[in-house]
């Protein structure tokens, strides 16, 4: 592998692709040749993650890979391994507790979150007080202008390594369009929503301003909502999380970036409110319910400046996603053609009302 080659990485990967055992396996191999005489207050390899939630389960891949190695909370001995949130390093740094110029590793895990939630100079600062010979490693599910500037700026020569994103959606999950102006969207959200066959919901919004738009708007229409974005707290994304997970509210409204990670059994429905930048995240969205061979239910919301982007969708996922119910009103002359359909969405338990057909082709097609 590269990494043992000594080699910096620039890797495009999703969550859940094993890229943490791909980055950690080379720095344990290194590390264990090392010996156990650390400098106080040091650490070997520093691996940044941009949330708590990320860095524990790395840490506990970790573990598993070292076979029983004695993981220490403390950092004054000097450690071979730091996991960390880039904002609570920063405070380690500027208190003096934790000294960088012997880290010899550097592992920046979901580059585009950290982005997101405003810790890339952080990150810069970070990567700057490390040793000058040191190997980085940067992983990120997306590659904004940003990110690909970071990776200028801290990697040499780096051998790209691109895991190819999944493209394709389980059986399980039944996928409709709605068809409705962005200025509709609210009110036709909220008359869905009503319906208690959406008993554990997801609705995703593709700006931060957005997520909170909308769970203000539903909050005021009487629903238990809650939100998570890159702006939000720790504490506050935390709190959002167990109160979805244990039912005080059923409908978390969530950034495609925020939602990475969001492991909740049981998620009835996904709404995407808006489509996605980029068609690979309707499939991470979508993932979201018909997990463990439950059925599962995922409904888009599409005014027609968006078809672009839904067209690009089902090239992605390989079908033809039916329309359930057409809000416009009249024929939209910036509207993809689609077949007109009569029916209203009235939200109920079967399949013919959440989506048609399983394979998603309309009738006529054969």
């Amino acid at each position: 592998p590269p990494q043992l080659e000594g080699r910096d990485i620039f890797g495009i990967a999703q969550t859940g692709s094993g890229k943490t055992a791909a980055f950690a396996l080379p720095i344990l191999s290194k590390i264990i040749g090392l010996g156990t005489k650390r400098r106080p207050k040091t650490a070997r390899a520093l691996i940044l993650a941009p949330t708590r939630e990320l860095a524990v389960q790395i840490e506990d891949t970790i573990k598993l890979l070292a076979k029983g190695a004695h993981v220490s909370k403390k950092i004054a001995p000097g450690v071979d391994i730091l996991i960390a949130t880039p904002g609570r390093l920063t405070d380690l740094v500027r208190e003096g507790d934790l000294i960088l110029s012997d880290t010899k590793w550097l592992v920046l895990d979901e580059g585009d979150r950290m982005l997101d939630m405003g810790f890339i100079n952080d990150v810069k600062r970070i990567a700057k007080a490390t040793a000058p010979d040191r190997q980085t490693a940067l992983f990120s599910a997306t590659m904004p202008d940003e990110i690909a500037e970071l990776a200028k700026g801290l990697l040499k020569n780096p051998v790209r390594v691109e895991v190819s994103p999944q493209s394709t959606t389980a059986a399980e999950i039944v996928q409709s369009v709605v068809l409705a102006r962005t200025r509709q969207k609210r009110q036709v959200l909220s008359k869905m929503l009503a319906d208690e066959a959406m008993r554990t919901v997801i609705v995703f919004s593709r700006t931060k301003h957005g997520a909170d738009r909308v769970t203000k708007d539903l909050v005021r229409d009487g629903f238990e909502a809650a939100v998570i974005h890159g702006n939000k707290s720790q504490n506050a994304r935390q709190k959002a999380l167990n109160d979805f997970r244990d039912g005080s509210v059923r409908i978390l409204v969530a950034t495609d970036i925020a939602a990475r990670g969001i492991d909740v059994p049981g998620i009835s429905h996904v709404v995407n409110f808006d489509l996605p930048d980029e068609a690979e995240s309707y499939v991470h969205r979508i993932g979201r319910t018909g997990r463990n061979g439950r059925d599962g239910i995922a409904i888009t919301l599409c005014d027609p400046s968006e078809n672009a982007k839904l067209r690009q969708v089902e090239r992605i996922i390989r079908m033809k996603l039916p329309v359930v119910a057409d809000h416009l009103g009249s024929p939209d002359p910036q509207r993809d053609p689609r077949e007109k359909t009569e029916r209203h969405f009235e939200p109920a338990n079967d399949r013919e009302h959440h989506g048609g057909r399983r394979d998603g082709r309309r009738p006529g097609n054969g």
